[in-house]
């Protein structure tokens, strides 16, 4: 049988020039540790709109930032941040948040004056997002959604607008998909009355694209 070494080698050529079919990206050890580290966070059952949660990951050790309506959130987030694969030790800088009357009527009255706007809505659990209306965590843009206050930091939490109320105080913390409905957001909260002032740290998802 007569090989035809010239066919031969358009076939080797041939391959050679064919595409290669592109592989499927695997997340790094380090992603799959911030997955579950947010994974956890986010299961914690009395993390709720009055708190706020963020943290950063580096070499093992996991800062969590924020702060906690709740009395025992801060070292339930600390146990089950300890549980994840991968982490050695928790810097633990959640701000544990005083008790005080006054500050929480200024809660409810901005959660109503928020939620229950109708050009809100949406946010809010059953309307229309149901508890999962997260931003979209983008693969390479750790911290692109955390506020001012927390630079560098990676929010966690199924409301959208978090509400933070500390001495008379109402800050606006999270992630909205436009502008206008941080805008709106920023004028229901000022419309509540007893407030020392509002600060308006939500960030706009599409700002950050």
């Amino acid at each position: 049988m007569r090989i035809n070494h010239a066919a031969c080698l358009w076939f080797v050529v041939a391959m050679m020039l064919a595409p290669t079919p592109a592989l499927p990206q695997t997340p790094s050890a380090d992603e799959n540790t911030i997955d579950g580290i947010r994974n956890a966070l986010l299961q914690l059952p009395y993390y709720g709109v009055f708190d706020f949660l963020s943290f950063s990951y580096q070499k093992g050790t996991v800062k969590l930032m924020g702060f906690a309506y709740r009395p025992t959130l801060k070292s339930d987030a600390e146990h089950a941040v300890k549980r994840v694969p991968r982490v050695d030790q928790v810097d633990n800088k959640i701000e544990e948040l005083p008790v005080s009357q006054n500050d929480d009527d200024l809660r409810w009255k901005t959660y109503y004056a928020i939620y229950a706007d109708p050009f809100l809505s949406r946010y809010a659990p059953g309307g229309g997002f149901l508890w999962g209306h997260r931003h979209a965590r983008r693969r390479g843009a750790f911290g692109a959604f955390a506020p001012p206050e927390f630079p560098g930091t990676e929010p966690a939490g199924s409301y959208p607008i978090r509400i933070i109320v500390k001495g008379g105080r109402i800050y606006l913390m999270g992630v909205v998909d436009s502008e206008s409905d941080k805008t709106v957001a920023g004028v229901r909260a000022r419309s509540v009355a007893g407030s020392f002032g509002v600060e308006n740290e939500l960030v706009v998802e599409k700002a950050t694209k």
